[in-house]
């Protein structure tokens, strides 16, 4: 009993709820908050005897009390009839505990966490946690004054700690109070499985009804999962939901206005996808998401776990795909979070040699815990199944594979073998990404930065099982070169030729994401040489030769209206350049480069593939010119891109082709409704049968300044 009442006792039901005496039954329970109390039974109330001043009651029965209740008396005078947590048997199965322990339950999150459930007909919450360590843990919340003594868990195998709490529903605030067998160590934590937080910096899980919610997205679902994204256009807008548009007094938009504003606005673009920077619950908004201490919450700043469904679902009937950036790689290390969560490294490594990332102040998953590998593998499932998120860029996969990313000799562990990967992590991102894969139509994508052999491939080849990887080694090699004046760039020709030497290794997107318009580095516009006019010139130069190289495609929000100033997340973007000329012909210029790279599959159905590149001149060193094609699955009609990456015309520049005939000019970014000079080849070319570039037939065309032109071959 002094037990229950300091909240020491690892085992309440032995002590509360119904039990056998010699005499008969007796009822017993912790009621802190009443005056007395009594046990209604089949239609009769027998008083309870407190048997402690604090509020320990015991009731004394002939029979065994079915489906009692308990009517007490606050200490305000009024009275309140409840069930009692202490009656009703666990809920959990032991195969569902054993596959937990196992590493095998994908889906913990239908176990796992807080769950409205009925029990003999009883409507509440089933509350359940994994805490191996502690001595007690104990639900505190709106339900109960937030008073860690009245309803400790009920202790099953495997470190799972569950109660029924009768009466509980959507709405509430909880947490669980955490005491350790070690060091008398105390917090309260929300919950890892939280399907919805509180709003930060307030730290609570709220329950969630996750079934209301009704989709309209079944034709997307559908469709989704008839198709092969590798053959299909894919052109990302990466978007920080906390700053692509704000409201008049600066505050956030809610995901059901950005189901308005930001899908019409995706749409108008002719973006394929969204990708989302973190939803999940953050504690620090400058974390920009990748500090996660709710990793089954969207965050509250925008809105319910519904406004975000609905935000997902208005992207899908609006024929856009959502992807969004998973962080399995690390996570913080506030104290309501997973950091030390029963008082020793549950989630974490003990070793900090393993378990800790200095630079970014944040702790490593224990890949190798069957428990971890089952709560990361059930959240990745979580969001493409419960959210319909169609897929996951997974950050920081570098520091995932390697034991010694970022860390001096000394300061690591290497693995069985003596090496720096590590292996735990590779075995869990392979079978993460196995079991991804087979959500109907899902996506995976890498942000990997190292010459790791086999992101993207498949697992049976030995691979990581990825669907796609970002290409950061080309976007250092294009960013470099177009910052360079172009006066010099004749001598960084092999920035632009050398990506083509590793083009096809992976299934590379390419990226100009966030990382690379923050911290100093400036916007895309700001990184360009030149007067005005010729910044926007190579901004649409290099976008249009992004667009033109194999891979897909990602630019982050702002680019494409070219901010001038580097991304912030305190602020809305400058929306109101769109007032000038520039801006409105740049953002018009991207929305027609959307246009033009869906409506022919020469720019997307052969993306990872030597059948769908073709070089036709790199050799032009002093021109700083280039010229290739581009051809669909069936070979034509092929796109034949040539690209000046000088601020100087180029008149009656000859190209060779491999086909004889017209060739129409599809796209010209130096046209005049973009902001160019309007210089170009007036809407076609007729070839020549002139041997050039190792063909027998070629174009003479006019190259306008720091510009993409764009033929379709004939027949197209």
């Amino acid at each position: 009993m002094e037990s229950i009442l300091s909240g020491h006792h690892s085992d309440a039901f032995s002590v509360l709820g119904p039990h056998r005496t010699e005499s008969g039954w007796e009822v017993r329970a912790f009621l802190p908050q009443a005056m007395d109390a009594a046990v209604v039974a089949g239609g009769v109330a027998s008083p309870m005897h407190k048997a402690r001043a604090e509020g320990f009651f015991v009731g004394k029965l002939d029979r065994e009390p079915h489906g009692y209740r308990l009517r007490i008396t606050l200490w305000n005078g009024s009275h309140v009839e409840m069930d009692d947590p202490y009656r009703f048997p666990p809920l959990i199965s032991d195969f569902d505990l054993h596959i937990h322990g196992e590493g095998t339950q994908y889906e913990s999150y239908r176990t796992m966490g807080a769950h409205l459930v009925a029990c003999e007909g009883v409507a509440g919450v089933r509350f359940t946690v994994w805490a191996p360590n502690a001595e007690v843990v104990s639900v505190v919340g709106d339900f109960n004054d937030w008073d860690e003594r009245r309803h400790p868990m009920r202790l099953r195998s495997g470190g799972v700690w569950e109660l029924f709490v009768p009466g509980v529903g959507a709405g509430t605030n909880y947490k669980y109070s955490v005491r350790a067998r070690l060091r008398a160590y105390r917090q309260q934590k929300s919950d890892p499985y939280g399907f919805e937080s509180e709003d930060p910096p307030k730290s609570a899980s709220v329950v969630c009804d996750l079934e209301s919610y009704r989709w309209g997205d079944q034709a997307w679902m559908e469709a989704r999962a008839r198709q092969d994204l590798l053959k299909e256009p894919v052109s990302v807008y990466e978007v920080h939901l906390g700053s692509w548009l704000r409201g008049p007094h600066n505050n956030y938009l809610t995901y059901r206005e950005l189901a308005s504003k930001l899908v019409d606005y995706a749409k108008r673009m002719g973006y394929t996808h969204i990708e989302l920077l973190p939803v999940m619950e953050h504690p620090l908004s400058a974390s920009w998401g990748y500090q996660v201490v709710g990793y089954y919450a969207p965050t509250a700043r925008f809105g319910s776990p519904q406004d975000f469904m609905h935000l997902v679902d208005c992207c899908h009937q609006a024929g856009i795909g959502v992807i969004v950036d998973w962080v399995p790689a690390h996570f913080p290390k506030d104290a309501h979070g997973l950091a030390q969560f029963d008082g020793t490294a549950v989630y974490e490594h003990a070793d900090p040699r393993k378990g800790e990332h200095r630079d970014w102040g944040t702790l490593i998953f224990n890949y190798g815990r069957n428990e971890v590998r089952t709560f990361l593998i059930s959240n990745a499932l979580f969001w493409l199944k419960v959210y319909h998120i169609d897929g996951l860029r997974v950050d920081a996969v570098a520091s995932m594979l390697y034991l010694d990313y970022s860390r001096q000799p000394g300061e690591w562990i290497p693995n069985m073998y003596g090496g720096n990967e590590n292996l735990e992590a590779v075995d869990f991102l392979r079978r993460f990404n196995e079991l991804a894969h087979q959500v109907p139509g899902a996506i995976t994508v890498a942000e990997e930065s190292t010459a790791f052999t086999g992101v993207s491939r498949p697992t049976y080849l030995n691979g990581l099982g990825f669907t796609m990887k970002w290409n950061m080694g080309w976007m250092n090699d294009m960013l470099d070169y177009f910052a360079k004046d172009p006066v010099h760039r004749k001598y960084h020709h092999n920035n632009i030729t050398f990506s083509m030497l590793y083009a096809f290794t992976e299934n590379f997107v390419l990226p100009i994401s966030h990382d690379e318009v923050v911290h100093g580095k400036g916007a895309l516009l700001s990184k360009m040489p030149g007067d005005v006019w010729q910044k926007f010139a190579n901004v649409r130069a290099f976008l249009a030769y992004m667009y033109g190289h194999p891979g897909k495609k990602l630019v982050f929000m702002g680019s494409e209206i070219g901010v001038w100033d580097e991304w912030s997340d305190e602020r809305g973007l400058p929306w109101e350049l769109l007032q000038f000329d520039f801006h409105r012909k740049l953002q018009a210029y991207v929305g027609e480069l959307n246009r033009l790279y869906r409506s022919h599959p020469a720019f997307y159905e052969v993306d990872f593939h030597w059948a769908g590149f073709e070089w036709v001149d790199f050799r032009d060193v002093e021109g700083s010119t280039i010229a290739f094609i581009r051809r669909p699955s069936g070979g034509k009609p092929f796109l034949l891109f040539v690209c000046n990456f000088t601020p100087v015309p180029r008149m009656r520049y000859r190209v060779g082709v491999p086909d004889p005939g017209v060739y129409r000019e599809v796209f010209n970014s130096d046209a005049e409704m973009f902001g160019g000079s309007n210089l170009g080849n007036a809407g076609a070319v007729v070839s020549e049968p002139v041997g050039h570039n190792n063909h027998y037939h070629s174009l003479v065309v006019t190259l306008p300044p720091l510009a993409v032109v764009v033929f379709e071959s004939p027949g197209g």
